[in-house]
């Protein structure tokens, strides 16, 4: 049995296209979501830590082969902010790199892109 996998989002991603080396997924930022209180009081702001965890999410949704697990994080740009009611598309483009996959994503509301992440993938269960 695979361990559960603690994640601070409520949301799931709905996949809307998937190709061997791209895919796109989209998923709603609920009123609900449990960080918001917090973050800001008065002025609710999704934290980018939440949407790199749906880009992440949604990677593992996608993978070109079966059994990746992301080591690393490359990098991370946020360009707007996600609020309560938004809808992110993701959208996600692989690149095989010798023995790793390279997954890199770009979250959008209809605002326009609110994240650029690129993430590092090798063989082995995701924990």
């Amino acid at each position: 049995m695979a361990p559960l996998q603690a994640t601070p989002v409520q949301g799931t991603a709905e996949i809307v296209d998937r190709a061997p080396d791209r895919a796109a997924t989209r998923v709603t930022v609920e009123a609900g979501e449990q960080v918001f209180p917090g973050h800001y009081p008065g002025f609710p702001i999704f934290p980018g830590v939440c949407v790199v965890e749906h880009i992440h999410l949604s990677a593992l949704a996608t993978t070109p082969e079966p059994g990746l697990r992301m080591e690393a994080i490359e990098s991370t740009r946020f360009l707007s902010p996600v609020f309560p009611g938004d809808r992110l598309a993701i959208d996600l483009v692989w690149e095989r790199k010798g023995e790793k996959w390279r997954c890199k994503a770009v979250a959008a509301t209809p605002r326009g892109d609110s994240a650029k992440v690129r993430l590092r993938f090798s063989e082995g269960q995701d924990q």
